[in-house]
């Protein structure tokens, strides 16, 4: 059965699957919580969102950071307040424009990010590996094609980032954010 509502590219967008999605977002969102393991007691999941995307598209203006997380830069700055604090992000001026202020992750911060996505992973194999190879192909494909309609991109994709460049660093070890970077989000 088809629902009434229709997607971005004017799609009827299936019922059937909304509801697919929707379960399956409920373990996926348990696997994203459990991920964090002991960062959890001192990181949110709104937190690591916002360390996702700095360690996704580098370093970014508050403005930027808060339409990638899809909050007021107001909250966007309070986020990253708490975040400086625990050390795993900083602020510093950027080179293009020494009066705006950016902020990226830190090793500490890309550390919770990589040790979250190996645990993350983990969770994923094991519930994976309770499926055949042809089904475990088939949710692949599918959730390629939903992350990518969503406009996020795979992890093997992300910019190489060198965390904690100084802000005057050559361009290979830090980043600038660009119009490439725009609209993907965690």
């Amino acid at each position: 059965m088809f629902a009434r509502w229709r997607g971005v590219a004017g799609h009827a967008v299936n019922e059937a699957a909304v509801d697919a999605v929707l379960t399956a977002s409920r373990t996926l969102i348990a696997v994203a919580t459990k991920s964090l393991g002991p960062a959890a007691e001192e990181t949110t999941l709104a937190q690591y969102r916002a360390l996702v995307v700095l360690a996704s598209r580098g370093p970014q203006r508050m403005v930027d950071l808060a339409v990638a997380l899809e909050v007021v830069p107001s909250t966007a700055g309070r986020m990253c307040d708490r975040l400086v604090r625990k050390g795993l992000i900083r602020r510093h001026r950027a080179r293009a424009d020494r009066r705006s202020v950016l902020v990226s992750i830190t090793a500490a911060g890309r550390q919770v990010v990589d040790q979250a996505t190996a645990r993350r992973r983990a969770l994923i194999a094991g519930i994976l590996g309770q499926l055949p190879a042809g089904q475990q192909q088939a949710v692949a494909e599918a959730m390629a094609a939903f992350a990518a309609a969503a406009g996020e991109i795979p992890d093997s994709q992300w910019p190489q980032v060198q965390p904690d460049a100084p802000p005057g660093a050559p361009a290979a070890l830090r980043r600038e954010p660009s119009q490439a970077s725009q609209g993907v989000r965690p």
